[in-house]
């Protein structure tokens, strides 16, 4: 598993790193549900809390989110679909899902990992996104 985000030296933007499971380590994977507040959007996904994100591109370091990744076939919207406002900016490529009813951001379609979800980790039942320990993306190096 390898994610790549831009690495930033004094503000410049330097190269393109990947960020990749320890070797040697298999990383645990389970199945969460996940829900915005007001329960409108309900989401299945199979993803590891061992390695949470939080990036500081313009949207995200608004949003404030924890984020895990996870493979496309694992993730199943299972009630919302109707619900869900999609938001992109830039490129227009990332998709970033936010309920119309009480406005969380549940998930998106990153631009730089198009086969993969991120996933707000506050939004999954029994997780405490607060405990979980966070890498920084430089995504605003892009």
């Amino acid at each position: 598993m390898a994610f790549f985000y831009a690495v930033s030296n004094g503000g410049k933007k330097v190269a393109s790193q990947p960020i990749e499971t320890p070797r040697g380590k298999k990383l645990l994977m389970k199945t969460y549900t996940g829900s915005c507040h007001c329960q409108a959007i309900l989401f299945e996904v199979k993803c590891s809390l061992e390695m949470s994100y939080q990036c500081d591109c313009s949207i995200c370091s608004r949003k404030n989110a924890k984020m895990v990744y996870a493979d496309q076939h694992d993730f199943t919207l299972l009630h919302g679909k109707d619900n869900l406002t999609c938001y992109q900016f830039n490129t227009d490529i990332a998709e970033h899902y936010f309920c119309k009813t009480c406005g969380i951001y549940t998930f998106h379609k990153p631009r730089m990992l198009p086969d993969k979800y991120g996933i707000n980790s506050g939004c999954l039942e029994g997780v405490n996104a607060l405990e979980l320990p966070a890498k920084v993306l430089h995504g605003s190096a892009l």
